[in-house]
């Protein structure tokens, strides 16, 4: 079996790649920037191996012989599902391998945020703690999440973790659905209660119609002032426009983000200008991407493509 892996530096190193080779001959491509790229890439290949690299009609139309596409990770919205159902493509996708990472980076966000970590760290190294000559400095007000209220839109298995460390930390948690499916274990609420109640509001849904532009600025108003905003979920969920005024305003007091509307960010994001690590964090879209993680995902698709050549169904999507 002829193999093609399009991206592989989107996982980077500690994840070995190797373990392909024993289920066919591969060739391995760092990064595939265009989608004229993909197509001459995978033109002879009957499996491909990819992450980012845009699997549309056009890429694959090319490709007579190819028979699976192994993701690598848990969405697949740069596969067009319906030319690969079509087509007769095998489609997998790995699920589960980053949802402890990003639950704790989510964490980490809401701690850094609330605590105003960063601000108090450079305090220190700045040598102004040394100057002035005092034991202790809480210049920037910070507060505790015990007896707060930690909203989560999202309650699959990364939202389910995030409960957790939300109620070990000692918050009350309340979710609500984009769908309207109700989940056992935490308290329903809808959209309006969810803004006026949270503390810190998490995101954790899929990119769809409903969740497109979720918080926008009408959405913000209804927040607390020091409520804080966390997304891991996809870009556009948020507005990035209104979330920039917003935070400019003070109608929030802060938030933490790991996906924006365009990645990386571009130069006309106006989050870039905004340099206060106390209001805004954003980190570069690796909260899944933690070397255990990134070493079960390669595992999952390479076990994925191993039972497709037994002919046996695992993490199908089409």
């Amino acid at each position: 079996m002829k193999i093609v892996i399009l991206d592989a530096d989107t996982v980077g190193r500690g994840a070995d790649l190797s373990g392909f080779s024993a289920l066919g001959e591969v060739t391995r491509y760092d990064a595939t920037a265009t989608a004229e790229e993909a197509a001459e890439r995978i033109r002879e290949a009957e499996a491909v191996i990819v992450n980012k690299a845009p699997m549309t009609q056009a890429v694959l139309c090319g490709a007579e012989r190819l028979r699976f596409i192994g993701v690598l990770a848990t969405g697949y919205d740069n596969c067009d599902i319906a030319y690969c159902r079509a087509h007769g493509i095998r489609v997998t996708n790995v699920a589960g391998y980053s949802t402890a990472m990003v639950a704790q980076h989510t964490a980490a966000l809401a701690l850094a945020l609330s605590q105003k970590l960063i601000h108090y760290d450079r305090y220190v190294k700045s040598g102004q703690y040394a100057a002035d000559g005092k034991f202790t400095n809480f210049d920037e007000p910070f507060c505790e999440l015990d007896g707060k209220t930690w909203g989560i839109v999202g309650y699959g298995a990364i939202g389910q973790r995030v409960a957790c460390i939300a109620e070990a930390l000692g918050c009350r948690v309340i979710g609500h659905s984009l769908t309207g499916r109700t989940h056992e274990g935490v308290q329903q609420v809808d959209k309006a209660a969810l803004l006026a109640e949270s503390d810190v509001l998490s995101l954790h849904c899929p990119l769809t119609d409903l969740s497109r532009g979720f918080i926008d600025a009408a959405a913000l108003k209804m927040m607390k002032p020091s409520a804080i905003l966390i997304n891991v979920a996809r870009g556009p969920v948020v507005n990035t426009r209104d979330l920039y005024e917003a935070l400019q305003a003070g109608t929030i007091a802060g938030a933490g983000l790991d996906v924006l509307e365009k990645e990386p960010i571009s130069a006309d994001n106006p989050l870039s200008e905004i340099q206060d690590s106390g209001r805004l964090i954003i980190t570069p879209h690796h909260a899944w991407a933690s070397v255990e993680a990134r070493r079960r995902c390669v595992e999952g698709v390479q076990e994925n493509l191993a039972a497709f050549l037994r002919g046996e169904e695992r993490n199908v999507v089409c």
